[in-house]
């Protein structure tokens, strides 16, 4: 790993709205704060802004709610049109109880609501929720693309979003989707400071840097969706977001 990290919300961006060029936005904001992106970087964006540049915005005024949308509403007393996208968003529903609907999203994961979110979401009069991205990886990877072109900087880039975790309190970030940087770095085979074998040792690089940056991005109305972390010695192997997921026949809990 690196001995020094530093980590920098990059104020500026503003709020953004469906079809807009994130790394264009970025860069706008990062020159006016007098920055640049160097090789290594790694560009960690919210959630929510991308999301919203794909146009994942939806009127809850257009969401039918099917009959077990309207009885898990009944047992959650959640709206039961927020009910029902969380289930076209989902493959599972794993727990309904009051106040909590845990489910199995399209992309694998284990997430309350499916990442459904109404927070830090305009649209006037409407009420909007928004959808997590159809593929977050992809994202990363057209993220980081445009970047590079437009830079010629080697940048990695982690897609974040914050959740909660079984058994503690409170939210942390989690990388959703990612390109040029490895997500779980294996270090199986390797050895500790004594010489013994690692047997089990595999680390949530990409869960990490989501976590970190969100001590500068903030979780409410900072207004600072992007965070720049400079100095990580990590492997660079490309590989999704989705390693991180694990697989069902080794989920212990289902």
């Amino acid at each position: 790993m690196a001995a020094r990290l530093t980590i920098f919300a990059v104020p500026g961006i503003p709020l953004v709205q469906p079809g807009d060029d994130l790394a264009g936005l970025i860069l706008d904001a990062l020159g006016a704060s007098g920055e640049a992106l160097q090789d290594g970087d790694v560009v960690v964006a919210a959630q929510k802004i991308v999301s919203k540049a794909e146009g994942r915005l939806v009127s809850l005024a257009d969401v039918e709610p099917s009959a077990r949308a309207v009885e898990l509403a009944g047992i959650t007393g959640k709206d039961p049109r927020m009910v029902e996208l969380v289930l076209q968003e989902s493959t599972e529903v794993l727990r309904a109880k009051t106040n909590v609907l845990i489910v199995e999203q399209k992309l694998g994961l284990v997430i309350a609501n499916a990442g459904i979110d109404r927070s830090n979401v305009e649209g006037g009069t409407a009420e909007m929720a928004l959808l997590l991205p159809v593929d977050p990886d992809a994202s990363a990877r057209g993220l980081r693309q445009a970047l590079r072109e437009r830079t010629g900087a080697d940048v990695a880039v982690v897609i974040a979003d914050s959740v909660g975790r079984a058994w503690r309190y409170g939210t942390t970030g989690m990388a959703i989707g990612c390109a040029g940087i490895e997500p779980l770095w294996d270090q199986r085979g390797d050895t500790d400071m004594f010489g013994k074998v690692l047997e089990v040792t595999e680390v949530a690089i990409a869960d990490q840097i989501a976590s970190a940056a969100n001590l500068a991005m903030g979780e409410a109305a900072e207004r600072t969706p992007v965070a720049v972390m400079r100095g990580l010695a990590a492997p660079r192997r490309e590989r999704p977001a989705t390693a991180l997921v694990r697989a069902r026949h080794e989920d212990m809990f289902r």
